[in-house]
């Protein structure tokens, strides 16, 4: 017994013993935090450390929720256990924004009579309101988006976008709102066709976009709440530009958007637009001063946004290539006011061929208004169909393009505000890092040498002790 006293009364056996009693410390400590956070909110113990941010929600969508006059339930008929952890975790960070939304979980095999009951099939969210007598439903598909081509040609079944916030937001607007908008897009002039991109953005934005053959018809119908001309390649005849005209005095919205075609060739609609201030340049538009990676053509453009086309705006960064010009002019009258909102820098050039190019700054998106006796009328011109071209919108995430465009659009209409927001892509990122310089050789080699000489100080002074 005396051995084994003075075995455990050793200096080796003291620091041991308090080893062994700060570790069971920490580790109880460690087991009542666990039990402590296991009891908070879903919402707060999961903590967005997604690369792409999967679980930011944008002000647009808080500035909606924080408004809310009515109770939203969203009712989500799927297994919870066997739910993606992205859903999950996301409907309950959305659902914890606002006190008015609550969530239900219902397992549809325990409970087959809720898909009967609430006419839809599983792994799918109901966003309902009562007051309103509204409902609408978000598969989970549309949430975790494959990308079909991908899953055609290379058997892919692996989500490529994440869509909740657009998804969630556009169904709580609708099931809360009685403001519908109708779009008539016009054909027969040679136009171009939305991209997946944009269609999706309009649906989001409960507005229904419908074809109108303005030849054929020779009305615009009465339910039209914005004309849009998407890159016609063909002109107006002087009876179309005659119908436009009148339907702009008489309090109509019209957006035009140029597409890859001299203003020459479109006499009437250049016509039109310099009625309303705006004066087509020749050529192409280069900046040599705010521009993509030294290409002149690809200008990143000047923003001059406030109010409906502020919406959403934050990095102030767009692209367009290939652009068309317009200068600023003289109305055909002094009650419109044309005021732009997207320009190139002061080192514009509207180049006709490689000897003549006009310096300036050009305005490529702007508003023309006039107050008339129906209300107020209302002509957008975008230069550059390329603003909403899939090839720039889907290469650079990162840029406002559709933003911008969805704004210019919901600006036309009084007491509706852009809440089309894009999903999110799952695409892998990994970290580059070109032409680094001194970074990358301190990284590659100051740290390193920095690890072994402060291991060789810490062994020599413990050599020495």
């Amino acid at each position: 017994m005396n051995k084994i006293k003075k075995l455990f009364q050793t200096s080796e056996s003291k620091h041991g013993s308090y080893s062994v009693g700060v570790t069971a410390i920490v580790i109880a400590i460690i087991v009542v935090i666990n039990l402590i956070v296991g009891q908070l909110p879903e919402n707060i113990r999961n903590i967005d450390i997604s690369s792409n941010n999967l679980y930011d929600i944008s002000t647009v969508t808080t500035d909606l929720l924080d408004t809310l006059e009515h109770k939203i339930t969203l009712t989500v008929l799927a297994n919870k256990e066997d739910t993606d952890d992205r859903i999950k975790t996301f409907i309950s960070k959305y659902a914890a924004l606002s006190k008015d939304i609550s969530v239900t979980w219902i397992d549809p095999v325990l409970h087959p009579s809720a898909l009967t009951e609430y006419e839809t099939d599983a792994n799918t969210i109901v966003v309902g309101c009562a007051d309103t007598d509204k409902t609408t439903t978000v598969a989970f598909s549309d949430i975790l988006v494959v990308d079909e081509s991908m899953a055609y040609y290379y058997g892919s079944s692996d989500p490529t976008e994440f869509d909740g916030e657009g998804q969630l937001t556009s169904a709580v607007n609708y099931v809360t709102s009685d403001v519908t908008k109708t779009i008539y897009r016009t054909t027969g002039h040679g136009e171009s066709t939305f991209s997946t991109t944009i269609s999706d953005m309009m649906e989001k934005s409960n507005y229904t976009v419908t074809e109108l053959d303005l030849f054929q018809e020779g009305v615009i119908p009465e339910d039209c709440d914005l004309l849009l001309f998407d890159a016609p390649t063909n002109d107006l005849t002087k009876d179309e530009k005659t119908v436009v005209t009148d339907y702009l005095a008489a309090g109509g919205k019209v957006m035009v958007i140029l597409g890859d075609t001299e203003s020459s060739a479109l006499p009437n609609l250049s016509a039109l637009l310099k009625d309303y201030g705006f004066e087509q340049a020749e050529g192409y538009i280069a900046d040599t001063s705010s521009n993509y990676q030294g290409n002149y053509y690809y200008i990143i453009p000047t923003l001059s946004v406030s109010g409906n086309l502020a919406n959403g705006i934050s990095s102030q960064t767009t692209l367009v290539v290939n652009a068309r010009g317009f200068n600023q002019a003289d109305p055909v009258r002094d009650t419109i006011t044309m005021v732009p909102f997207m320009t190139t820098s002061d080192k514009g050039y509207a180049v006709t061929d490689e000897n003549n190019a006009a310096e300036g700054t050009y305005v490529l998106g702007g508003v023309a208004t006039e107050e008339v006796d129906d209300g107020t009328a209302q002509l957008t011109a975008i230069s550059a169909a390329s603003l909403i071209d899939s090839q720039i919108t889907d290469a650079f995430s990162s840029l406002e393009n559709v933003t911008l465009f969805m704004n210019a659009v919901s600006n036309n209409f009084d007491g509706v505000t852009n809440l089309s927001i894009e999903a999110k892509t799952l695409t892998t990122e990994t970290n580059t890092m070109q032409h680094g310089g001194v970074i990358s050789l301190f990284l590659i080699f100051g740290i390193p040498v920095l690890v072994i000489v402060g291991g060789f100080v810490v062994w020599f002074k413990r050599r020495k002790a």
